[in-house]
């Protein structure tokens, strides 16, 4: 049997913390290991206090370690730690099923050419139709993208399809790019081929779609699974301001864009700034619209990031 190591990055979430082990508890199958990486400072000591007393009347195999970069550096840190054939990557805010863990156990066990890189599972709660979403009619009535499948990376324009624009569906499908929320890789994989770039060092935006479009650059298959099933919360606490966040949806798309689909051509480059040039649009809209301080960051964000790729980086 496949040993699946849990590698958990938190930040400022031991409220999260007790439901995360929860639902682990309530597993079918138990994980080898789970290794949770905080990278709070040193002096923020509350899900320290937390895990330390849950594991003195626990038997749940839970490595607690400290390590600050952000999400794509914990993970890589969380990585080297782990002893088991899978790294399962779980985020505190998801809440798994009961069959989450052997669900992927065995799509991975009855692959026995090994050419599964990655399975990902289905965050039921994040659904949306992408036929009656706004943003979504827009960008197919412009022309925004060349892809709409969701799971695919449009290597057109630099944009990965969002996998919540798939409905419920049973047994599995191929992907392009997967989710570190609830995601699990071959971990040879991880320790001898790849692992998270250092350029999203900080707050991680789409570091695990470049993971996993690095990971199928290699030949190997990453699947989708609608029986592992799983709910994001999207928990609120521990997140960066929406100055920074406005910014990584510009820099960071085109890093992905140009490192996973590079040499980019003239064409290339103008979809990405079309696209880029609509989304700064909306978040204008957004200001007008909920007049708040939040949405003025954010939108300031994404023209500072658009600064970045003319000026630097579209050369």
């Amino acid at each position: 049997m496949l040993k699946v190591s849990i590698v958990t990055p938190t930040f400022y979430r031991h409220l999260e913390i007790p439901d995360y082990l929860k639902s682990i508890q309530e597993q079918i199958e138990s994980p080898y290991e789970i290794i949770l990486v905080d990278g709070a400072p040193l002096d923020e000591k509350n899900t320290e206090d937390w895990i330390y007393s849950f594991c003195a009347q626990s038997s749940l195999p839970i490595h607690y370690f400290r390590q600050t970069g952000g999400t794509a550096i914990q993970r890589n840190y969380g990585i080297t730690k782990s002893s088991g054939d899978i790294v399962l990557f779980l985020d505190d805010d998801v809440r798994i099923a009961p069959n989450f863990i052997r669900t992927i156990r065995l799509l991975f066990e009855q692959d026995s050419n090994k050419k599964i890189g990655g399975i990902t599972g289905y965050r039921e709660n994040c659904y949306f139709d992408m036929t009656k979403n706004t943003r979504w009619k827009w960008y197919k009535r412009l022309r925004l993208l060349k892809e709409f499948t969701p799971g695919k990376y449009d290597y057109q324009t630099g944009y990965p399809i969002n996998n919540s624009g798939m409905r419920s569906f049973t047994g599995v499908r191929e992907v392009d790019f997967m989710t570190t929320a609830c995601t699990a890789y071959r971990s040879n994989i991880l320790k001898n081929e790849v692992m998270f770039d250092p350029f999203f060092e900080g707050y991680g935006i789409l570091e695990d779609a470049h993971l996993a479009l690095n990971v199928k650059s290699r030949g190997y298959v990453l699947l989708q699974s609608g029986d592992a099933k799983c709910i994001e919360l999207s928990a609120k606490s521990g997140r960066t301001n929406r100055k920074i966040i406005g910014e990584r949806t510009v820099v960071n798309y085109y890093y992905v864009f140009k490192s996973i689909a590079g040499p980019l051509s003239f064409l290339q480059k103008f979809r990405f700034l079309r696209y880029q040039l609509f989304e700064l649009l909306r978040a204008f809209l957004d200001i007008l619209r909920f007049k708040n301080y939040e949405s003025i960051e954010y939108f300031q964000g994404k023209v500072k990031g658009m600064i970045k790729i003319v000026f630097f980086s579209l050369k």
